[in-house]
């Protein structure tokens, strides 16, 4: 997109109408000033549109993927435009989040459009009590099911990225990949 020169976009200011009584009627200054309005008209035009510039609600695309780079959004070419927008509208959530169980399951949601579930704690265990004796030995394993969500495909290679970037260096992630939503434990 470009937002260079617009045929045809009038100047909200034409420089003509500012200049002193002296030139209103001289045809070569009103001629002269009327094509820098033609050069000037988009500068102003997105001036005045600066701040839906910067809600990427509203934002051109190409200004949606400049603000998921303020912001260290994901922005795939390949999402749709709705998507795109979504995931800067979130990005500020989805960092604070980040290393957690649920950030995990809204960026599965948000980006793949399937469903997780995350158990296991990863192994971090601490105490409240001076001097206790060390905790057992944690499994620092997590498991992480998914099934599918708003797409009936679940795209495992991209889930696996996904989930192997989120996950903590030090915790092993385990994915599992199910047909629906896994049964209630204990019926």
């Amino acid at each position: 997109m470009s937002r260079a020169a617009v045929p045809g976009l009038p100047s909200r200011y034409p420089i003509g109408a500012q200049l002193p009584a002296l030139y209103a009627d001289d045809d070569f200054a009103q001629r002269f000033t009327s094509g820098l309005d033609t050069v000037l008209a988009p500068v102003f035009a997105t001036l005045d549109n600066l701040p839906a510039y910067l809600d990427p609600r509203v934002a051109p695309l190409d200004f949606v993927a400049w603000l998921a780079s303020w912001v260290g959004a994901a922005d795939d070419r390949e999402w749709s435009a709705e998507l795109r927008r979504e995931a800067v509208v979130r990005a500020v959530e989805l960092h604070r989040w980040r290393g957690t169980r649920r950030g995990l399951v809204e960026r599965l949601r948000l980006t793949l459009g399937v469903n997780a579930d995350v158990s296991g704690d990863g192994g971090a265990v601490w105490s409240a009590t001076t001097g206790a004796g060390l905790p057992p030995e944690p499994t620092g394993e997590v498991l992480v099911r998914v099934w599918p969500g708003r797409d009936p495909e679940v795209d495992e290679g991209r889930v696996r990225e996904v989930v192997r970037s989120l996950c903590p260096v030090h915790v092993s992630c385990r994915v599992e990949f199910l047909p629906g939503p896994p049964a209630e434990e204990g019926r």
